[in-house]
């Protein structure tokens, strides 16, 4: 607990120092003329050096330095190994997570992950040995599994682990679904596999309901009752969440602790941006950030929107832009950012809204970015005036690549503090927490789980 307090500390030190770089938008480079902001011996080192050579500052493991930085962000990037949550998963997880058969199993792997995409698939089955095995170290009758969506973890739980799964699901159609892939599944295991080989199926109970922070534990308690249809509250389960967003972290803590028949918590979340804070929430009464009460009081404990934003991309995947010289994907925060002086000149009063996403494609035009990115939206009809301007300021998007490069390396500390807030918060209220890195970050951005036991 003394270390997670001094290594808070020590983060919201760093975060203090560099707010400038973290709380600005990177959209805004060309209208706020955010080069200027940086040091002079940081621009006159970045100015001409190619983007590959900037991957160094995203890495967190000593290698071959092919770049003299300048001392200052030398230093920077060894607190920030220091004080950063690892990203990578240590082996050591896998030796101690439960293997599934029936995710191996030729007919029935399919029924598990049907169309579910590469990266949910990673995140589905690592989330439920991780699961399982708390299941299996804590006496627990169930587990409840909070934004179940259409229970595809739920049934890796149920029928490949045979653990008894509540998925409570605020969006009914989703629950319907979920039903009906479970009767499908169901259906197909009666064909492939032998009585013996199902008698450890548990089949998920699927609860239509939303849990807020107005939610009371005695609601909640009473609803699992009623979704398992079990005569009393006598009984004993896990909470678990597949990332919950924003404030439904925040809001899984204060549950799990109030509640007494909750015996352990396992969750990842993501979506840090969308927390309540007190700044940008005076008048609730709970807030997703700060958590603990070290940070609470503290005068320096506040995140801006921007940081908690940042904090969220996926870096491994921009540093391994960065080491291809994807020069033609790295270009497109420069459009971005030049479209936004358009809106800054013409409808000041509309900066930082949302334009359509689009894919970049080698030679593509500003103009072509452009008209693509505003159709649909309130700004359709604007003109891309100054085309002196626009050229001027696209050639230099290797600034912008800088720029945003420093802001990634900045990103792991931000949510650091964030995971360090939440665990004290768990700490100070007399569980034993943990935080491990569980996907492949590469795959998952948001890979940390935090777990947490009632002592």
């Amino acid at each position: 607990m003394i270390s997670i307090n001094k290594k808070l500390s020590a983060c919201l030190n760093v975060v203090k120092k560099y707010e400038w770089l973290l709380d600005a938008y990177v959209l805004d480079f060309y209208v706020d003329d955010h080069w200027s902001k940086l040091p002079q011996s940081w621009r006159e080192q970045l100015e001409d050096l190619t983007v590959e050579h900037l991957s160094e500052l995203l890495q967190h493991s000593d290698g071959v330095a092919r770049v003299l930085w300048p001392l200052e962000l030398l230093a920077l990037r060894q607190v920030l190994r220091a004080l950063c949550i690892r990203r990578s998963p240590t082996k050591h997880i896998d030796v101690t997570l439960p293997s599934c058969p029936l995710l191996e199993h030729r007919k029935l792997k399919h029924m598990f992950m049907k169309c579910v995409k590469p990266k949910k698939s990673h995140e589905i089955k690592r989330m439920a040995a991780i699961c399982a095995r708390s299941c299996r170290e804590t006496s627990i009758s169930f587990v409840v599994d909070f934004g179940a969506g259409v229970g595809h973890l739920a049934r890796v739980l149920g029928y490949g682990y045979g653990i008894n799964v509540c998925c409570l699901e605020m969006q009914a159609a989703l629950n319907v679904q979920a039903l009906e892939i479970d009767a499908k599944l169901e259906s197909m295991a009666a064909k492939h596999l032998d009585t013996c080989e199902t008698v450890h199926f548990k089949r998920p109970a699927h609860l239509t309901q939303r849990l807020s922070s107005d939610t009371t534990p005695e609601q909640f308690i009473e609803s699992i009752r009623q979704a398992f249809q079990l005569s009393d509250s006598n009984f004993s389960f896990g909470i678990i969440g597949l990332h919950p967003c924003g404030d439904l972290s925040g809001t899984l803590m204060r549950m799990f602790l109030s509640c007494k028949q909750a015996k352990f918590l396992s969750f990842v979340g993501c979506c840090y941006q969308k927390m309540s804070t007190r700044a940008t929430h005076p008048q609730m009464k709970l807030h997703g950030y700060p958590l603990s009460s070290q940070l609470q009081g503290a005068d320096n404990s506040q995140l801006s929107y921007e940081a908690r934003e940042i904090a969220c991309h996926a870096m491994e995947l921009y540093n391994s832009r960065l080491q291809s010289g994807d020069y033609e994907y790295l270009k497109i925060h420069s459009l971005r950012a030049a479209a936004e002086r358009i809106i800054a000149q013409h409808l000041p009063d509309l900066r930082h809204s949302a334009l359509r996403n689009v894919k970049h494609v080698p030679g593509m035009s500003f103009n072509d970015y452009f008209q693509k990115a505003i159709e649909g939206t309130q700004f359709a009809s604007l003109q891309a005036t100054n085309p002196g301007q626009i050229e001027a300021d696209l050639l230099h998007w290797r600034r912008i690549v800088c720029f945003y490069t420093l802001r990634l390396m900045l990103a792991p500390l931000v949510e650091t503090i964030i995971l360090y807030d939440r665990a004290l918060f768990l700490l100070e209220n007399g569980c034993q927490v943990t935080i491990e890195s569980i996907f492949n970050p590469r795959i998952s951005p948001r890979n940390h789980i935090t777990s947490a036991i009632k002592s």
